[in-house]
């Protein structure tokens, strides 16, 4: 069949899905009737991270992919966006003036895929035990505004808050959230290994070899009750060691989608020269990269240094040269689509010049070159990476100023050094926890921030954040916002990269593909069926 594309009507805001590359083929090598999904992410339990799917330690994109499928949150984001919805509530919202008191109802005869009842006290339980476990990932971080919890026989919840916070019900919809048995869950340490028992729309089963997670398994939940239409009965996640391996599945149909994360290569293959057996989706994403600086760090403590390497590096020529058409230069720690977006780094620093940097080094007395060693993870973020980090250490190298390496590591040492503040300079990526610009500034910049940063900013953390959380109109709070950007584009306690789209490759068999993730990144698997 000829190429088409289809393009859905756009969603509050958002631009909808593109579907490129139709045709008709069969799925042979499947696990039966299940729908089998590839993807990159690796999930390994270690020393330092004992517990990956334990809601109250998970904090990336691989991991909160599955707890969205098994644990269910008191809130959800819709497809395409939008204000978050009630999940396993029946009802939430403030009942305050301020923003500071927020109640929910709990759906009727809500019940754990084992068929416990699930009450209000164990939504309590949830809360106060990832608030207690306090875990090194920091994701309990994004509970930090809860002051006490509060039930009012089974299904009355309300949560007094310790200050005006208007993202609360978004952070409701987020896995640290979720709901968990207490039956199953000790409220004073993690759950270790690879167990996950909730209320979500599936059940999970782990098949692990050599501590890690090779095969999930994902069952429908006969007893689900939320937002969510579940279009299948199993699901297969299964784990590829990169993108080739998982590319080659999928061509021979051993598996019937790939997600997160496709090579550049292999996208731009599936849109020069469309598949008649494999559809390409095409999605706006809010994945951000940058650079993060332990600003204690002898070699980048001066803020001219840190300055420097934002006036060098050529984020055009990064994007263009590694990822194409997708991605696009970001000089913001807010993405370009998100309300209180400004383009901080590049109204500072302009295009990339090497004798403006030179002129920052030399006015604060810095001996050039600067020698750094820039530390990247190789197996988290897709295989574009190690090319990304060879471009920048060209850039950087180039210009005379600096002497750069680079250093690669796995994603389950890469986490913890990155923690315990073992590199001067590293590079991550960012997916929301959900859509709102103060998801891009508090998780790295406030206290108990997700990357342990020592750079504090008094105004941002004491003034600034909590003034943009108590304006409900987010337009209302972009001044506060701006205002962050723009001070971390004086100091470069991060350096914003590129912004990312979103793709998904399936057989032409499935269904339900173009709304297999929603503009976080997270994974939708109940969207997916299996027709014509």
């Amino acid at each position: 069949m000829n190429r088409k594309t289809l393009v859905l009507p756009a969603v509050i805001g958002l631009l909808a899905p593109v579907l490129a590359a139709c045709g008709g083929a069969d799925a042979e090598g499947n696990s039966g009737d299940a729908i089998v999904v590839g993807t990159t992410d690796g999930f390994t339990v270690s020393k330092d991270a004992p517990a990956p799917l334990d809601p109250a330690y998970a904090y990336d994109v691989g991991t909160w992919n599955i707890l969205r499928q098994t644990v269910q949150t008191l809130m959800t984001m819709p497809n395409g966006g939008g204000d978050p919805r009630p999940e396993a509530a029946e009802e939430c919202g403030f009942t305050d003036s301020g923003n500071e008191r927020y109640a929910c109802t709990l759906r009727k005869d809500l019940k754990f895929a084992n068929g416990d009842p699930v009450t209000a006290e164990d939504v309590k339980f949830s809360i106060e035990r990832a608030l207690r476990i306090k875990a090194d990932s920091g994701v309990f971080a994004l509970l930090s505004t809860i002051d006490t919890v509060e039930t009012q026989g089974d299904r009355e919840v309300i949560f007094h808050l310790n200050t005006a916070d208007a993202t609360f019900p978004f952070k409701l919809s987020t896995p640290v959230a979720g709901i968990v048995n207490p039956d199953d869950y000790d409220k004073n340490k993690l759950r270790d290994g690879y167990s996950v028992d909730g209320s979500g729309p599936y059940s999970l089963k782990a098949e692990v070899k050599k501590d890690a997670m090779t095969k999930i398994v994902f069952t429908k939940n006969p007893n689900y009750k939320g937002t969510s239409e579940v279009k299948n009965d199993k699901v297969e996640l299964r784990a590829y060691a990169d993108a080739d391996a998982m590319g080659t599945a999928l061509d021979k149909g051993n598996i019937d989608m790939m997600s997160r994360t496709m090579s550049p290569g292999q996208i731009k293959k599936l849109q020069d020269k469309p598949s008649t057996e494999i559809n390409l989706i095409e999605q706006p994403g809010l994945e951000i990269r940058y650079l993060g600086f332990n600003t204690n760090d002898p070699s980048v403590k001066s803020k001219a240094i840190r300055q420097a390497m934002a006036q060098v590096i050529n984020r055009g020529e990064l994007t263009s040269k590694v990822y194409g058409s997708g991605a696009d230069p970001l000089y913001s720690v807010v993405p370009a689509t998100l309300t209180g977006h400004a383009n901080s780094f590049f109204n500072k620093y302009g295009d990339p010049d090497k004798a403006k940097a030179e002129s920052l080094l030399n006015d604060a007395n810095i001996t050039t070159p600067v020698k750094l060693t820039l530390h990247y993870t190789d197996d988290h973020y897709g295989p574009a990476t190690k090319e990304e980090f060879e471009l920048l250490q060209k850039q950087l190298n180039a210009s005379g100023l600096f002497k750069v390496a680079i250093k690669g590591e796995k994603w389950v040492t890469f986490r913890p050094n990155e923690q315990k503040g073992d590199y001067e300079v590293y590079g991550m990526g960012w997916f929301p926890d959900f859509p709102d610009a103060d998801n891009y500034i508090a998780p790295f910049l406030d206290k108990d921030n997700t990357l342990n940063l020592p750079y504090a900013n008094t105004e941002i953390r004491s003034v600034l954040i909590p003034e943009s959380r108590r304006e409900a109109d987010r337009l209302t709070a972009s001044r506060s916002i701006e205002q962050i950007q723009s001070i971390v584009a004086e100091d470069v306690p991060i350096l914003p990269l590129w912004q990312g789209k979103q793709y998904i490759a399936a057989r032409d068999d499935i269904t339900g593909a173009e709304y297999a993730l929603n503009s976080s990144a997270t994974l939708q698997l109940w969207e997916l069926g299996r027709g014509v």
